[in-house]
């Protein structure tokens, strides 16, 4: 199977040899009339922005981050584009994705819990409403405004109810699934507490029958983009894929690339990670890794558990290469049409690595082997669950530490490449920290679009957070923010907040104690020594400062004894009882009382006969 790659483009003049010739004889007299405004014609029209996200991609896991993962599209555009070492998300889906369309805080647009992990005393405060807030402007509706046509194929994960489905937050088409996750053979959910709901412009869709989640995709996304291509107008898709999302699945011919690859287990792995990364410039050569307490020692497990875990990994490459082939499927085709050399592409991870063992959760383990295969030899096909647990995790974040739901590197540094930008260099590698909120405001600038303030339309909005990172993808600048600029986080109690190179920050229990560590990310990022003893006054300063965000973006305090894995249940036996249940013992009480009135019926006729 071919992949395609691309070469680098020189964006200053494409459109301009694609002009037609002039005749010989008016060359000379029209050149000078004509040679400035034929050149200066590209940057009239504003770009085609192409958005491509993943789901819980880890920081090593591309090709162009120091994996053994065959990614040659994403790594094409890397070295056409600028990739970034040290870019942050939040720690899980929800919360990223909606800085990610509005460049506003997670506790100001609506999703400052994910809404299954949210706090009983959270649930409908401001900024906890558990989807996107109508007081925060979207991406696509500001570029809508501006001419684009927008769409989104893929995940959605902000909201589930009429009024919150894209189609009501700015994108002209959609096809979208509304859950965190699901199914990526067929339609139906991943885990009991959903439905595996699917939308298209806002009404119910069913998935064909042939389905597979990245291939689809992408499907979606061309057949929305060409829907539209003959108009001249400039569009903007947002291209959320599953991969490589629980459950882990992809065909057999990506998965049997990886074959023997993992057999050596997961910390030889995190330091091969580690070392290629290094070998990249991503991270210093020296860089120390923690090794995190939940990594089991591979050592220690049988032949049979070790083959197991390894068929899970060749799984889980094999789905983020198919990814990456379908997105280099999406690519060519835009070369094919003419439309490449105008088009800005932006990839990133919505957070890092997935850790989670269902099995540790006993009625999801029971319902995933009710419903699913767990077969080794079959993991990775329709009808099979795989997913693979904190020892993989630890390998595709290397060299960091944590992985999605905390607040450690490993659960908010992602991979991030910007393409297609005119006047970029190409290969570019910036160490700036960037935050995922800054990413609205780039595009918007690329675009030609200027950023609302916290007016728009003639109505009040949430402001948006972000700065622009154009000046660092022109090699004007070589920091998005200043060293005195600090940039708060929180999640379901774990934070952080950023100031210059050093970040402070706080995980609950099991990762942490709650309390709060000190560290420099330019030469620790794999978070290894607390330097609070060695620097109290910084952290004085920085607690400072995270006391200030939290209090001016709605970040309500964490309960005593909150736990999100037993939330999550808590969450999950309401669900059940509301959607599976009461439904069932309604029709069940139903059932009886139509009886209970048709025996009553029958005896009085019999009576009265």
């Amino acid at each position: 199977m071919q992949t395609a790659t691309h070469p680098p483009r020189n964006t200053a003049v494409h459109s301009f040899w694609k002009t037609p010739s002039l005749l010989p004889a008016l060359v000379g007299l029209a050149f000078a009339l004509l040679a400035g405004p034929l050149l200066a014609a590209p940057a009239l029209k504003p770009p085609n922005i192409v958005l491509l996200v993943g789901d819980d991609w880890g920081f090593s896991d591309l090709g162009a981050y120091g994996s053994e993962i065959r990614t040659p599209n994403l790594d094409a555009l890397a070295k056409s584009g600028m990739k970034f070492s040290n870019f942050h998300t939040a720690a899980t889906c929800s919360p990223t994705r909606a800085m990610l369309l509005t460049g506003v805080d997670n506790h100001r647009n609506g999703l400052g819990a994910m809404h299954d992990l949210m706090p009983d005393e959270h649930r409908g405060k401001p900024g906890y409403l558990g989807h996107l807030s109508d007081k925060a402007v979207t991406l696509a509706t500001m570029l809508k405004d501006q001419g684009y046509h927008t769409s989104i194929a893929g995940k959605w994960h902000l909201g589930g109810s009429p009024a919150t489905l894209p189609n009501r937050r700015g994108f002209d088409r959609s096809f979208i699934q509304v859950n965190g996750s699901s199914d990526n053979w067929e339609q139906r959910p991943w885990v009991f507490t959903e439905k595996g709901e699917w939308y298209e412009n806002g009404k119910e869709a069913k998935l064909p029958a042939n389905y597979y989640s990245s291939r689809f995709i992408v499907d979606k996304a061309l057949e929305y983009i060409d829907a539209t291509s003959q108009d001249g107008k400039p569009f903007f898709a947002y291209v959320a894929f599953q991969a490589v999302h629980i459950p882990v699945q992809a065909p057999r011919e990506f998965v049997n690339n990886y074959r023997g690859v993992y057999d050596g287990g997961w910390t030889a792995l995190r330091t091969a990670r580690r070392d290629r990364a290094a070998a990249l410039g991503l991270v210093a050569a020296n860089t120390e890794m923690v090794t995190m307490a939940s990594t089991p020692d591979w050592s220690t497990l049988s032949a049979s558990a070790k083959a197991d875990h390894a068929r899970r990994m060749e799984v889980y490459a094999g789905m983020a290469e198919a990814m990456d082939f379908h997105v280099g499927r999406l690519v060519e085709h835009l070369r094919q049409t003419g439309q490449y050399d105008n088009t800005v592409f932006v990839f990133l991870s919505d957070n890092g690595a997935e850790a989670e063992d269902p099995y540790t959760v006993a009625p999801l383990k029971w319902w995933i082997k009710a419903n699913w295969t767990d077969r080794t030899e079959l993991l990775g096909e329709k009808g099979a669950y795989a997913f693979v647990g904190p020892g993989w995790a630890s390998a595709s974040v290397a060299p960091l530490s944590s992985y999605k739901q905390w607040a450690g590197e490993g659960a908010l540094r992602t991979p991030l490449i910007i393409s297609g930008v005119a006047g970029m260099q190409a290969n570019g590698l910036s160490r700036s920290m960037v935050h995922v909120t800054d990413l609205v405001p780039t595009l918007l600038q690329v675009a030609g679009v200027a950023p609302h303030t916290g007016r728009y339309q003639g109505q009040d909005v949430e402001p948006m957070r972000g700065t622009s990172v154009l000046p660092v993808l022109l090699g004007q600048a070589e920091r998005v923010h200043g060293a005195d600029e600090p940039i708060g986080y929180e999640l379901q109690g774990n934070a952080a907040l950023f100031l210059g190179d050093y970040k402070i920050v706080r995980n609950l229990p099991p990762v942490g104690d709650g309390k709060w560590q000190l560290f420099n990310l330019a030469t620790d990022p794999g978070e290894v020594r607390d330097l609070q003893t060695a620097m109290p006054e910084l952290l004085t300063t920085m607690l400072a400062h995270y006391e200030h965000y939290a209090k001016t973006s709605n970040v309500l305090p964490t309960p005593e004894g909150y736990d999100y894995h037993k939330q999550a249940m808590r969450y999950a036996i309401f669900q059940v009882l509301l959607h599976q249940v009461l439904p069932a013992l309604a029709l069940v009480l139903a059932g009886a009382c139509a009886f209970g009135l048709g025996w009553y019926v029958f005896r009085r006729r019999g009576r009265t006969g």
